[in-house]
């Protein structure tokens, strides 16, 4: 599983917490499926248990996974989660188009480029 990129400036912990927030999110995990153990994970990626269950807390934290002592963590049923998501990415579209045009750019160009994108 190569979900850890060294080249990213985030902590470990925070981009296997964002690995499967979009898992979570897009719906190829399932509520209630079951996530790796913490032990597992961290052999997988070749990192120190610690940091897989750092992840999991700010997970279950966020409401994408509760945790059944002695059976593991699981992904929890929360459609609010990507409700919440799309306000959090609306949120930082609407301060890129304020800086573009605080920056007298052409807010217009700018989403032509943006779609190019895609």
């Amino acid at each position: 599983m190569a979900l850890i990129n060294y080249q990213d400036s985030r902590p470990i912990y925070e981009q296997i917490a964002s690995h499967f927030e979009l898992m979570i999110l897009s719906g190829v995990m399932k509520p209630d499926e079951q996530l790796p153990s913490v032990r597992t994970l961290a052999i997988e990626l070749s990192t120190n248990p610690n940091t897989v269950q750092k992840a999991f807390t700010d997970l279950e934290n966020h409401g994408y996974i509760y945790s059944v002592k002695g059976l593991g963590n699981f992904v929890k049923e929360n459609p609010s989660l990507r409700d919440k998501k799309k306000s959090e990415l609306t949120e930082k579209i609407r301060a890129v188009f304020d800086e573009a045009d605080m920056l007298g750019f052409d807010v217009d160009e700018i989403i032509k480029e943006a779609r190019a994108l895609r």
